[in-house]
């Protein structure tokens, strides 16, 4: 790769590389990097550890294949033994938080071990580059302890979220709350009975974020390529995201009902160019019908917005 390729990365990361950095050099098994930041003073990474990082994958003519920054969220990882030689795995065990570097990969060894076929823009026998800039290094259980502080503070978050939400919209004398924290208005009553976990569940649904936009449904015309039979899969064992399994499990089979769900019932941090983080989300949903033990035919799991 050229000099000219290697200054992109570093622009791409955003850090200006101190004097005698920046230079290519390879490890005993073959990786080729650079280092742009580096404190010698901050824990590195080590196998075990959950790294918190942004990266940008480029192929040899410089073209951007993913950046997280443009994703919403950062990309966390468990750090793992490296899986072959010149991983860029064994390139995030010199870095510690705040540091930054380029890692140049195989694409052969990147995709083709994994089982993956290469991407569209990446020619077989080139190099992937992969830019990052590290926010967080922490063990297992500081993670878990991080992750816990954070679902609280956002859990309140959400909670005055969708009390703004309901009293705006004048459904405070129709909503209903679950213990989880889902509000559930019921659009169209439903006599029958109401499922189980483990039950087959078949629904309609339409998932939109609060200021109205959809971002996914079952109908054809939202999907033209749906056939717009309902979906069906198994309720109250996590097949779906939290908010459905509680919601789902309180409607009666006839009935129509709006969901509000909390982020953290539903996609949390993770991020798409249909969902932000964080998002409290509405699913207009109708229980079409349910039945014990399994259908004649099981799509997969609905994944509203992916």
């Amino acid at each position: 790769m050229s000099l000219k390729h290697f200054g992109k990365a570093a622009l791409i990361v955003a850090v200006v590389a101190a004097c005698g950095k920046n230079r290519v050099q390879v490890t005993d098994n073959g990786l080729k990097y650079q280092i742009h930041e580096q404190t010698e003073s901050t824990r590195k990474g080590k196998v075990g550890d959950i790294l918190t990082l942004h990266l940008t994958l480029m192929n040899n003519k410089d073209s951007v294949l993913r950046d997280t920054h443009k994703e919403g969220a950062p990309f966390q990882m468990l750090l793992q033994v490296p899986p072959f030689k010149g991983s860029y795995e064994e390139g995030l065990t010199m870095l510690g938080k705040g540091d930054s570097a380029t890692f140049y990969v195989s694409a052969d060894s990147l995709f083709t071990r994994a089982m993956q076929p290469l991407p569209p823009g990446v020619q077989k026998g080139t190099d992937i580059g992969i830019a990052v800039k590290v926010l967080n290094v922490q063990t297992e259980d500081e993670y878990k302890k991080t992750q816990a502080a954070d679902f609280e503070k956002q859990k309140g978050i959400d909670t005055k979220t969708i009390e703004s939400y309901v009293a705006k919209n004048g459904l405070a004398g129709k909503a209903q709350k679950t213990a989880g924290g889902v509000y559930y208005v019921v659009t169209q009553p439903g006599a029958g009975p109401t499922p189980s976990a483990g039950d087959i569940v078949s629904v309609q649904y339409t998932g939109k974020l609060l200021d109205g936009k959809v971002f996914d449904s079952s109908s054809k015309s939202f999907n033209p390529q749906a056939d717009g039979r309902p979906v069906q899969f198994p309720i109250g064992v996590g097949q779906v995201i939290p908010g459905w399994e509680e919601g789902v499990m309180r409607m009666h089979k006839g009935e129509k009902a709006t969901l509000i769900i909390p982020s953290t019932l539903a996609y949390g941090s993770r991020a798409n160019p249909k969902i932000p983080a964080n998002s409290v989300l509405l699913f207009d949903i109708e229980l079409v019908d349910f039945q014990k033990g399994q259908p004649n035919q099981m799509p997969g799991m609905p994944q509203p917005g992916r």
